[in-house]
């Protein structure tokens, strides 16, 4: 474990050394951008709009209640969906999808002897080739997740409206009530920590894979693994903390 940890901290660090040609890596920083964020939105989509709407109906039917004002179901959906369902459902989400493309095509440049031909030509392979993948998770995960948050209320209003199980000017009143600036804070950092968890573990697998076809897909899965039990760890650390 020690072993692990240590080799995956140099090579974090390692990554971001000064790199040698700026255009080069700002280039690959935007290429990564467009390939997290913009090819993700698809898949964030359905699945904010799902969550919201099924968040807003089964807390209606927990609140159904004539003792109970029907706003707050509103608000218990708004606060579920920006805290948890969006942060972490959209992570365990992009893990799957992001994490393994990541894992999978460094490791592939790995076991064909393209890295090694980066570090005989003299060019830093992990700065090159992971440090543009962490900042463009850094910084495109917490705009999907905002993305996912606003899509997610829209679904609890769709829902409102389609079943009928709250009126909607009552789902409204409830998004504004006691609304609290922090839970968007705890939310954008939850974020920030999990799409530097979701790049690092999945690349760290990459980087170190040895063998073949086989040992690429297992090293896609493990970090997809790992990289969903870090998301959930983070969760509840960044939860206690900020909360």
């Amino acid at each position: 474990m020690f072993h692990t940890l240590g080799r995956y901290i140099l090579l974090i660090q390692l990554s971001f050394r000064k790199p040698e040609k700026f255009k080069v890596y700002w280039a690959e920083v935007m290429r990564e951008m467009v390939s997290i964020g913009v090819g993700s939105m698809g898949i964030i989509s359905i699945i904010s709009v799902f969550i919201g709407a099924v968040a807003t109906i089964q807390v209606a039917f927990q609140l159904a209640s004539p003792l109970v004002p029907k706003s707050t179901a509103g608000s218990i959906a708004r606060d579920s969906t920006i805290l948890e369902f969006s942060p972490t459902i959209s992570a365990l989400v992009l893990a799957g999808r992001v994490g393994s493309s990541i894992a999978s095509q460094i490791g592939t440049m790995r076991v064909t002897e393209q890295i090694d031909a980066l570090e005989i030509m003299g060019v830093n392979a992990p700065g090159y080739l992971i440090a543009p993948k962490i900042i463009a998770g850094i910084v495109m995960v917490p705009l999907l997740v905002i993305y996912s948050m606003v899509l997610g209320i829209l679904g609890g209003y769709l829902a409102c409206a389609i079943t009928g199980s709250i009126p909607t000017s009552d789902y409204i009143m409830g998004l504004r009530d006691g609304f609290n600036p922090l839970i968007i804070q705890v939310a954008l950092v939850k974020a920030l920590c999990f799409g530097f968890i979701i790049t690092s573990i999945c690349a760290y697998q990459g980087f170190y894979t040895s063998g073949g076809a086989l040992e690429v897909g297992q090293s896609a899965t493990t970090g997809v693994v790992y990289s969903c039990i870090f998301i959930l760890f983070a969760d509840l650390v960044v939860t206690s903390v900020m909360l």
